[in-house]
Protein backbone atom coordinates (compact mmCIF):
# COMPACT_ATOMS: atom_id res chain seq x y z
CA UNK A 1 0.00 0.00 0.00
CA UNK A 2 0.90 3.56 -0.73
CA UNK A 3 0.11 6.91 0.98
CA UNK A 4 -1.93 9.23 -1.04
CA UNK A 5 0.07 12.17 -2.03
CA UNK A 6 0.10 15.74 -0.31
CA UNK A 7 -1.64 17.39 -2.86
CA UNK A 8 -4.08 14.69 -2.60
CA UNK A 9 -4.55 14.86 0.64
CA UNK A 10 -5.03 18.96 1.00
CA UNK A 11 -7.68 18.87 -2.12
CA UNK A 12 -9.72 16.47 0.08
CA UNK A 13 -9.18 18.71 3.06
CA UNK A 14 -9.52 22.28 2.29
CA UNK A 15 -9.89 22.51 -1.61
CA UNK A 16 -12.89 20.47 -1.89
CA UNK A 17 -15.38 22.55 -4.28
CA UNK A 18 -17.61 20.06 -5.50
CA UNK A 19 -21.00 19.21 -4.26
CA UNK A 20 -23.59 16.65 -4.43
CA UNK A 21 -25.22 18.57 -7.59
CA UNK A 22 -22.02 18.28 -9.78
CA UNK A 23 -21.78 14.83 -8.62
CA UNK A 24 -24.85 13.69 -9.71
CA UNK A 25 -24.12 16.04 -12.97
CA UNK A 26 -20.63 14.05 -13.35
CA UNK A 27 -22.28 10.73 -12.91
CA UNK A 28 -25.25 11.17 -15.13
CA UNK A 29 -24.12 12.54 -17.98
CA UNK A 30 -21.08 10.41 -18.04
CA UNK A 31 -23.45 7.57 -18.32
CA UNK A 32 -26.38 8.82 -20.24
CA UNK A 33 -24.77 9.45 -23.96
CA UNK A 34 -23.10 7.37 -26.72
CA UNK A 35 -23.52 4.10 -25.07
CA UNK A 36 -27.51 4.30 -25.36
CA UNK A 37 -28.06 6.14 -28.68
CA UNK A 38 -25.82 4.10 -30.21
CA UNK A 39 -25.65 0.35 -28.96
CA UNK A 40 -29.09 -1.18 -30.14
CA UNK A 41 -28.58 -1.38 -33.53
CA UNK A 42 -25.64 -3.53 -32.88
CA UNK A 43 -27.81 -5.20 -30.74
CA UNK A 44 -30.51 -6.11 -33.32
CA UNK A 45 -27.75 -8.03 -35.56
CA UNK A 46 -27.62 -10.52 -32.82
CA UNK A 47 -30.77 -10.59 -31.07
CA UNK A 48 -34.57 -10.44 -32.55
CA UNK A 49 -37.01 -9.99 -29.69
CA UNK A 50 -37.70 -6.61 -28.20
CA UNK A 51 -38.41 -8.43 -25.05
CA UNK A 52 -34.91 -10.07 -24.47
CA UNK A 53 -33.29 -6.41 -25.60
CA UNK A 54 -34.87 -4.45 -22.62
CA UNK A 55 -34.75 -7.24 -20.10
CA UNK A 56 -30.86 -7.30 -20.77
CA UNK A 57 -31.14 -3.67 -20.32
CA UNK A 58 -32.97 -4.24 -16.86
CA UNK A 59 -30.16 -6.56 -16.43
CA UNK A 60 -26.88 -4.32 -17.41
CA UNK A 61 -28.96 -1.96 -14.79
CA UNK A 62 -28.77 -4.03 -11.79
CA UNK A 63 -25.82 -5.17 -12.47
CA UNK A 64 -24.46 -1.25 -12.55
CA UNK A 65 -26.38 -0.83 -9.19
CA UNK A 66 -24.48 -3.58 -7.44
CA UNK A 67 -21.02 -1.80 -8.16
CA UNK A 68 -22.63 1.60 -7.09
CA UNK A 69 -23.40 -0.03 -4.38
CA UNK A 70 -19.96 -1.62 -3.40
CA UNK A 71 -18.14 1.33 -4.93
CA UNK A 72 -20.18 3.74 -2.65
CA UNK A 73 -18.66 2.11 0.34
CA UNK A 74 -15.11 1.82 -1.37
CA UNK A 75 -15.45 5.52 -1.24
CA UNK A 76 -16.02 6.11 2.29
CA UNK A 77 -12.98 3.85 3.24
CA UNK A 78 -10.48 5.55 0.38
CA UNK A 79 -12.11 9.31 0.12
CA UNK A 80 -9.41 10.04 -2.16
CA UNK A 81 -8.94 10.73 -5.82
CA UNK A 82 -7.79 8.07 -8.76
CA UNK A 83 -10.96 5.56 -8.85
CA UNK A 84 -9.41 1.66 -9.02
CA UNK A 85 -5.97 3.38 -9.55
CA UNK A 86 -6.09 4.24 -5.96
CA UNK A 87 -8.64 1.10 -5.23
CA UNK A 88 -6.34 -1.61 -6.40
CA UNK A 89 -3.02 0.12 -5.51
CA UNK A 90 -4.14 0.24 -1.60
CA UNK A 91 -6.11 -2.63 -1.17
CA UNK A 92 -3.88 -5.26 -3.55
CA UNK A 93 -0.78 -4.30 -4.64
CA UNK A 94 0.67 -1.05 -6.20
CA UNK A 95 1.50 -3.06 -9.72
CA UNK A 96 -2.27 -3.40 -10.41
CA UNK A 97 -2.76 -0.21 -9.25
CA UNK A 98 -0.39 0.84 -12.38
CA UNK A 99 -2.15 -1.63 -14.52
CA UNK A 100 -5.62 0.07 -13.37
CA UNK A 101 -4.33 3.85 -14.00
CA UNK A 102 -2.90 2.70 -17.82
CA UNK A 103 -6.00 1.27 -18.67
CA UNK A 104 -7.79 4.13 -17.15
CA UNK A 105 -6.47 6.40 -19.20
CA UNK A 106 -6.78 4.92 -22.28
CA UNK A 107 -9.56 2.54 -22.11
CA UNK A 108 -11.25 4.27 -19.49
CA UNK A 109 -11.47 7.83 -20.81
CA UNK A 110 -9.53 8.14 -24.19
CA UNK A 111 -11.63 5.44 -25.73
CA UNK A 112 -15.10 6.36 -24.46
CA UNK A 113 -13.96 9.92 -25.31
CA UNK A 114 -13.43 9.23 -28.73
CA UNK A 115 -16.65 7.18 -29.14
CA UNK A 116 -18.46 9.57 -27.87
CA UNK A 117 -17.34 12.45 -30.60
CA UNK A 118 -17.35 9.80 -33.48
CA UNK A 119 -21.41 9.69 -32.05
CA UNK A 120 -21.66 13.27 -32.12
CA UNK A 121 -19.97 14.08 -35.64
CA UNK A 122 -22.53 11.41 -37.12
CA UNK A 123 -25.81 12.24 -35.09
CA UNK A 124 -24.44 16.24 -36.13
CA UNK A 125 -24.29 15.52 -39.28
CA UNK A 126 -27.74 13.43 -39.85
CA UNK A 127 -29.12 17.41 -38.14
CA UNK A 128 -26.90 19.03 -40.39
CA UNK A 129 -25.58 17.31 -43.18
CA UNK A 130 -23.47 20.79 -44.41
CA UNK A 131 -21.22 19.68 -40.97
CA UNK A 132 -18.84 16.73 -41.90
CA UNK A 133 -19.16 14.46 -38.99
CA UNK A 134 -15.52 13.24 -38.68
CA UNK A 135 -14.31 16.75 -38.50
CA UNK A 136 -17.01 17.53 -36.28
CA UNK A 137 -15.79 15.30 -33.85
CA UNK A 138 -12.28 16.74 -33.60
CA UNK A 139 -13.70 20.22 -33.02
CA UNK A 140 -15.94 19.08 -30.28
CA UNK A 141 -13.20 17.11 -28.52
CA UNK A 142 -11.07 20.39 -28.86
CA UNK A 143 -12.70 22.86 -27.55
CA UNK A 144 -14.42 21.35 -24.06
CA UNK A 145 -10.66 20.02 -23.63
CA UNK A 146 -9.71 23.77 -23.85
CA UNK A 147 -12.58 24.92 -22.30
CA UNK A 148 -11.70 22.45 -18.93
CA UNK A 149 -8.37 24.09 -18.98
CA UNK A 150 -9.54 27.53 -17.80
CA UNK A 151 -10.81 26.68 -14.12
CA UNK A 152 -12.45 23.90 -11.87
CA UNK A 153 -15.50 26.65 -11.46
CA UNK A 154 -16.21 27.35 -14.80
CA UNK A 155 -15.95 23.37 -15.31
CA UNK A 156 -18.69 22.76 -12.74
CA UNK A 157 -20.56 25.54 -14.30
CA UNK A 158 -20.45 24.11 -17.57
CA UNK A 159 -20.52 20.80 -16.54
CA UNK A 160 -24.17 21.38 -14.58
CA UNK A 161 -25.47 23.49 -17.42
CA UNK A 162 -25.30 20.99 -20.11
CA UNK A 163 -26.33 18.16 -18.19
CA UNK A 164 -29.72 20.53 -17.37
CA UNK A 165 -29.63 21.12 -21.14
CA UNK A 166 -29.14 17.46 -22.11
CA UNK A 167 -31.94 16.13 -19.57
CA UNK A 168 -34.84 18.48 -20.17
CA UNK A 169 -34.17 17.57 -23.73
CA UNK A 170 -33.74 13.59 -23.42
CA UNK A 171 -37.27 14.01 -21.65
CA UNK A 172 -38.91 15.75 -24.72
CA UNK A 173 -37.69 12.80 -26.55
CA UNK A 174 -39.17 10.26 -24.12
CA UNK A 175 -42.35 12.22 -23.75
CA UNK A 176 -42.93 12.50 -27.79
CA UNK A 177 -42.57 8.27 -28.13
CA UNK A 178 -44.52 7.56 -24.88
CA UNK A 179 -47.36 9.97 -26.59
CA UNK A 180 -46.85 8.06 -30.10
CA UNK A 181 -46.39 4.67 -28.35
CA UNK A 182 -50.48 5.91 -26.60
CA UNK A 183 -51.75 6.64 -29.92
CA UNK A 184 -50.64 3.14 -31.24
CA UNK A 185 -50.90 0.67 -28.31
CA UNK A 186 -50.37 -2.40 -30.98
CA UNK A 187 -47.25 -1.38 -31.51
CA UNK A 188 -46.06 -2.20 -27.51
CA UNK A 189 -46.80 -6.10 -28.79
CA UNK A 190 -43.29 -5.65 -30.22
CA UNK A 191 -42.32 -5.47 -26.34
CA UNK A 192 -43.58 -8.48 -25.13
CA UNK A 193 -41.80 -12.40 -24.56
CA UNK A 194 -42.69 -15.11 -27.07
CA UNK A 195 -41.20 -18.37 -27.56
CA UNK A 196 -37.60 -17.55 -28.57
CA UNK A 197 -37.05 -14.36 -26.16
CA UNK A 198 -35.57 -16.85 -23.65
CA UNK A 199 -33.90 -18.83 -25.47
CA UNK A 200 -32.22 -15.48 -26.80
CA UNK A 201 -31.17 -14.35 -23.82
CA UNK A 202 -28.87 -17.92 -23.00
CA UNK A 203 -26.91 -17.53 -26.38
CA UNK A 204 -22.99 -16.10 -26.41
CA UNK A 205 -24.77 -13.14 -28.70
CA UNK A 206 -26.66 -12.25 -25.62
CA UNK A 207 -23.39 -11.84 -23.56
CA UNK A 208 -22.02 -9.37 -26.42
CA UNK A 209 -25.49 -7.43 -26.13
CA UNK A 210 -24.71 -7.22 -22.23
CA UNK A 211 -21.20 -5.70 -23.22
CA UNK A 212 -22.83 -3.07 -25.29
CA UNK A 213 -25.27 -2.19 -22.32
CA UNK A 214 -22.37 -2.19 -19.79
CA UNK A 215 -20.66 0.22 -21.90
CA UNK A 216 -24.11 2.51 -21.74
CA UNK A 217 -23.72 2.47 -17.87
CA UNK A 218 -20.36 2.81 -17.82
CA UNK A 219 -19.86 6.38 -15.96
CA UNK A 220 -21.47 4.85 -13.05
CA UNK A 221 -17.98 5.43 -10.94
CA UNK A 222 -17.08 8.82 -12.42
CA UNK A 223 -17.18 10.56 -8.75
CA UNK A 224 -14.65 7.99 -7.43
CA UNK A 225 -11.96 9.59 -10.00
CA UNK A 226 -12.22 12.96 -8.28
CA UNK A 227 -13.30 12.60 -4.83
CA UNK A 228 -10.56 14.10 -3.30
CA UNK A 229 -11.97 17.64 -4.60
CA UNK A 230 -15.75 16.44 -3.36
CA UNK A 231 -17.08 17.89 0.11
CA UNK A 232 -17.91 15.38 2.45
CA UNK A 233 -16.62 12.61 0.51
CA UNK A 234 -17.84 9.96 1.93
CA UNK A 235 -21.15 10.84 1.85
CA UNK A 236 -21.98 12.78 -1.28
CA UNK A 237 -20.12 10.20 -3.63
CA UNK A 238 -21.82 7.06 -2.43
CA UNK A 239 -25.38 8.96 -3.32
CA UNK A 240 -24.27 10.44 -6.34
CA UNK A 241 -23.53 6.80 -7.25
CA UNK A 242 -26.69 5.29 -6.25
CA UNK A 243 -28.75 7.81 -7.58
CA UNK A 244 -27.22 8.30 -10.60
CA UNK A 245 -27.48 4.82 -11.43
CA UNK A 246 -31.13 3.89 -10.42
CA UNK A 247 -32.09 7.36 -12.30
CA UNK A 248 -30.33 6.28 -15.20
CA UNK A 249 -31.77 2.34 -15.91
CA UNK A 250 -35.54 3.96 -15.88
CA UNK A 251 -34.15 6.56 -18.72
CA UNK A 252 -32.47 3.32 -20.37
CA UNK A 253 -35.08 1.05 -20.38
CA UNK A 254 -37.73 3.70 -21.54
CA UNK A 255 -35.96 4.75 -24.10
CA UNK A 256 -34.90 1.87 -25.62
CA UNK A 257 -38.48 0.75 -25.32
CA UNK A 258 -39.52 4.26 -27.57
CA UNK A 259 -36.83 3.11 -30.39
CA UNK A 260 -37.97 -0.41 -30.63
CA UNK A 261 -41.57 0.83 -31.02
CA UNK A 262 -41.05 4.01 -33.15
CA UNK A 263 -39.40 2.16 -36.16
CA UNK A 264 -38.91 -1.19 -38.14
CA UNK A 265 -36.10 -2.90 -36.32
CA UNK A 266 -34.77 -3.46 -40.07
CA UNK A 267 -34.12 0.09 -40.39
CA UNK A 268 -32.39 0.42 -37.01
CA UNK A 269 -30.40 -2.76 -37.24
CA UNK A 270 -26.63 -2.33 -37.79
CA UNK A 271 -27.47 1.12 -37.50
CA UNK A 272 -25.36 4.00 -35.34
CA UNK A 273 -27.25 6.74 -35.23
CA UNK A 274 -30.78 5.07 -34.14
CA UNK A 275 -32.23 8.13 -32.24
CA UNK A 276 -32.37 9.88 -35.59
CA UNK A 277 -34.15 7.20 -37.15
CA UNK A 278 -36.61 6.75 -34.31
CA UNK A 279 -37.35 10.61 -34.32
CA UNK A 280 -37.83 10.37 -38.19
CA UNK A 281 -40.88 8.03 -37.69
CA UNK A 282 -42.23 9.92 -34.80
CA UNK A 283 -41.66 13.40 -35.90
CA UNK A 284 -40.78 13.20 -39.28
CA UNK A 285 -37.90 14.06 -41.17
CA UNK A 286 -37.70 17.54 -40.47
CA UNK A 287 -38.25 16.78 -36.89
CA UNK A 288 -36.22 13.91 -37.07
CA UNK A 289 -33.27 16.57 -38.24
CA UNK A 290 -33.71 18.89 -35.06
CA UNK A 291 -33.79 15.97 -32.47
CA UNK A 292 -30.74 14.55 -33.99
CA UNK A 293 -29.14 18.13 -33.24
CA UNK A 294 -30.75 17.58 -29.67
CA UNK A 295 -28.63 14.35 -29.36
CA UNK A 296 -25.86 16.02 -30.57
CA UNK A 297 -25.97 18.80 -27.78
CA UNK A 298 -26.38 15.68 -25.01
CA UNK A 299 -23.48 14.08 -26.76
CA UNK A 300 -21.82 17.08 -25.84
CA UNK A 301 -22.45 16.47 -22.21
CA UNK A 302 -20.93 12.96 -21.97
CA UNK A 303 -17.89 14.36 -23.35
CA UNK A 304 -17.57 17.24 -21.22
CA UNK A 305 -17.68 14.74 -18.11
CA UNK A 306 -15.16 12.40 -19.26
CA UNK A 307 -12.97 15.43 -20.37
CA UNK A 308 -13.58 17.00 -16.70
CA UNK A 309 -12.80 13.55 -14.94
CA UNK A 310 -10.27 11.73 -16.76
CA UNK A 311 -7.16 13.63 -16.55
CA UNK A 312 -7.65 13.45 -12.81
CA UNK A 313 -6.60 9.73 -13.28
CA UNK A 314 -3.81 10.57 -14.87
CA UNK A 315 -2.33 13.12 -12.17
CA UNK A 316 -3.21 10.55 -9.74
CA UNK A 317 -1.02 7.57 -11.50
CA UNK A 318 1.61 10.37 -12.24
CA UNK A 319 2.39 11.72 -8.67
CA UNK A 320 3.24 8.37 -7.46
CA UNK A 321 5.44 7.42 -10.50
CA UNK A 322 8.54 9.35 -10.78
CA UNK A 323 8.90 8.74 -14.65
CA UNK A 324 5.58 9.99 -15.12
CA UNK A 325 5.50 12.57 -12.50
CA UNK A 326 5.50 15.84 -15.52
CA UNK A 327 1.85 15.18 -16.09
CA UNK A 328 0.92 15.44 -12.36
CA UNK A 329 1.78 19.25 -12.65
CA UNK A 330 -1.51 21.93 -12.65
CA UNK A 331 -1.82 25.16 -13.95
CA UNK A 332 -2.31 28.26 -11.74
CA UNK A 333 -6.06 26.70 -11.02
CA UNK A 334 -5.39 23.40 -10.13
CA UNK A 335 -6.18 21.51 -13.36
CA UNK A 336 -4.06 18.95 -14.69
CA UNK A 337 -2.82 20.61 -17.80
CA UNK A 338 -0.29 17.65 -19.44
CA UNK A 339 -2.67 15.13 -18.44
CA UNK A 340 -5.41 16.68 -20.10
CA UNK A 341 -3.27 17.68 -23.28
CA UNK A 342 -2.03 13.98 -23.20
CA UNK A 343 -5.53 12.79 -23.15
CA UNK A 344 -6.80 14.80 -25.82
CA UNK A 345 -3.92 13.67 -27.84
CA UNK A 346 -5.09 9.86 -27.50
CA UNK A 347 -8.40 10.77 -27.94
CA UNK A 348 -7.98 12.57 -31.54
CA UNK A 349 -5.62 9.50 -32.25
CA UNK A 350 -8.48 7.22 -31.76
CA UNK A 351 -10.85 9.43 -33.61
CA UNK A 352 -8.36 9.34 -36.42
CA UNK A 353 -7.53 5.69 -37.13
CA UNK A 354 -10.23 3.59 -35.11
CA UNK A 355 -13.81 2.45 -36.23
CA UNK A 356 -16.78 2.77 -33.34
CA UNK A 357 -16.93 -0.89 -33.01
CA UNK A 358 -13.59 -1.88 -32.95
CA UNK A 359 -12.90 1.01 -30.28
CA UNK A 360 -15.95 -0.18 -28.06
CA UNK A 361 -15.37 -4.03 -27.60
CA UNK A 362 -11.86 -3.98 -27.18
CA UNK A 363 -11.96 -0.76 -24.66
CA UNK A 364 -14.53 -2.84 -22.68
CA UNK A 365 -12.61 -6.32 -21.53
CA UNK A 366 -9.75 -4.46 -19.48
CA UNK A 367 -12.31 -2.16 -18.14
CA UNK A 368 -15.01 -4.48 -16.88
CA UNK A 369 -11.70 -6.91 -14.96
CA UNK A 370 -10.38 -3.97 -13.42
CA UNK A 371 -13.96 -3.22 -12.33
CA UNK A 372 -14.88 -6.47 -11.05
CA UNK A 373 -11.38 -6.07 -8.89
CA UNK A 374 -13.03 -2.97 -7.54
CA UNK A 375 -15.83 -4.21 -6.32
CA UNK A 376 -13.81 -7.44 -4.85
CA UNK A 377 -11.48 -4.89 -2.71
CA UNK A 378 -14.64 -3.83 -0.68
CA UNK A 379 -14.90 -7.92 0.11
CA UNK A 380 -10.83 -7.90 1.27
CA UNK A 381 -11.62 -4.43 3.32
CA UNK A 382 -14.38 -6.06 4.85
CA UNK A 383 -12.84 -8.50 5.90
CA UNK A 384 -9.80 -6.64 7.33
CA UNK A 385 -12.29 -4.33 8.92
CA UNK A 386 -13.95 -7.31 11.50
CA UNK A 387 -9.70 -8.36 11.54
CA UNK A 388 -9.91 -5.03 13.43
CA UNK A 389 -7.16 -3.68 11.02
CA UNK A 390 -7.36 0.55 11.52
CA UNK A 391 -6.53 1.27 8.28
CA UNK A 392 -9.73 -0.53 6.83
CA UNK A 393 -11.89 0.59 9.65
CA UNK A 394 -15.00 3.06 8.17
CA UNK A 395 -16.33 6.67 10.37
CA UNK A 396 -19.59 6.44 11.80
CA UNK A 397 -22.16 7.60 9.35
CA UNK A 398 -20.19 6.93 6.15
CA UNK A 399 -22.35 4.83 3.27
CA UNK A 400 -22.27 1.44 3.96
CA UNK A 401 -22.98 -1.24 1.17
CA UNK A 402 -26.67 -2.67 1.84
CA UNK A 403 -27.53 -6.62 1.70
CA UNK A 404 -23.70 -7.35 1.67
CA UNK A 405 -22.28 -9.39 0.65
CA UNK A 406 -24.94 -9.70 -2.17
CA UNK A 407 -24.55 -6.53 -4.41
CA UNK A 408 -20.41 -7.21 -5.00
CA UNK A 409 -21.31 -10.83 -5.60
CA UNK A 410 -23.90 -10.28 -8.10
CA UNK A 411 -21.89 -7.87 -9.92
CA UNK A 412 -18.87 -9.82 -9.96
CA UNK A 413 -20.61 -13.02 -10.82
CA UNK A 414 -22.50 -11.07 -13.86
CA UNK A 415 -19.83 -9.49 -15.51
CA UNK A 416 -17.42 -12.28 -15.83
CA UNK A 417 -20.54 -14.58 -17.32
CA UNK A 418 -20.88 -11.23 -19.51
CA UNK A 419 -17.32 -11.56 -20.51
CA UNK A 420 -17.03 -14.96 -20.78
CA UNK A 421 -20.18 -15.11 -23.28
CA UNK A 422 -18.29 -12.96 -25.40
CA UNK A 423 -15.01 -14.30 -25.70
CA UNK A 424 -16.93 -17.47 -27.02
CA UNK A 425 -18.70 -15.26 -29.67
CA UNK A 426 -15.32 -13.03 -30.33
CA UNK A 427 -12.30 -14.29 -28.90
CA UNK A 428 -10.03 -11.83 -30.12
CA UNK A 429 -12.10 -8.93 -27.73
CA UNK A 430 -10.55 -11.50 -24.78
CA UNK A 431 -6.94 -11.71 -26.02
CA UNK A 432 -6.54 -7.92 -27.31
CA UNK A 433 -7.72 -7.21 -23.75
CA UNK A 434 -5.50 -9.55 -21.77
CA UNK A 435 -3.08 -8.28 -24.03
CA UNK A 436 -3.83 -4.48 -22.65
CA UNK A 437 -3.67 -5.56 -18.83
CA UNK A 438 -0.34 -7.59 -19.69
CA UNK A 439 1.38 -4.47 -20.92
CA UNK A 440 1.54 -2.20 -17.51
CA UNK A 441 2.04 -5.37 -15.35
CA UNK A 442 4.99 -6.10 -17.70
CA UNK A 443 6.64 -2.69 -17.73
CA UNK A 444 6.06 -1.99 -14.26
CA UNK A 445 9.32 -3.70 -13.00
CA UNK A 446 10.96 -0.65 -14.92
CA UNK A 447 8.87 2.49 -13.32
CA UNK A 448 9.70 0.52 -10.18
CA UNK A 449 12.96 0.90 -10.02
CA UNK A 450 12.42 4.73 -11.36
CA UNK A 451 10.53 5.27 -8.60
CA UNK A 452 13.46 3.85 -6.10
CA UNK A 453 16.74 4.46 -7.65
CA UNK A 454 19.27 3.31 -4.97
CA UNK A 455 17.27 -0.28 -5.31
Amino acid sequence: MTDAPCAIRTQGSEGARIGLSTCLALVTATMVGTGVYTSLGFQLLDLQSGFTILLIWILGGVISLCGALSYAELAARIPRSGGEYTYLTEIYDPSLGFMAGFISTIAGFAAPIALAALAFGTYLHAGIPACPARISSFAAVVLISLGHLRSLRLSSFVQNGMTVVKFLLLAVFLLVGVWSAARHPQCLGLLTPDTGSLKELFRPSAGVALLFVLYAYSGWNAPTYLAAEVKNTPAIVGRSLVIGTLAVMVIYVVLNAVFLTAAPASELRGVLNVGSVAANHLIGPVGGAVMSNVIALGLLASISAMVFAGPRVTQRVSEDHHLFRSLASTNGNGIPRRATILQLVLVLALIATGSFETVLVYAQVPLLLCLILGVAGLMVLRKRSSQREPAASLDSGAFRCPLYPLPPVIFILSTLAGLIYSAFNKPWVAVAGLGTMILPLAIYPIVSKKNNPRS
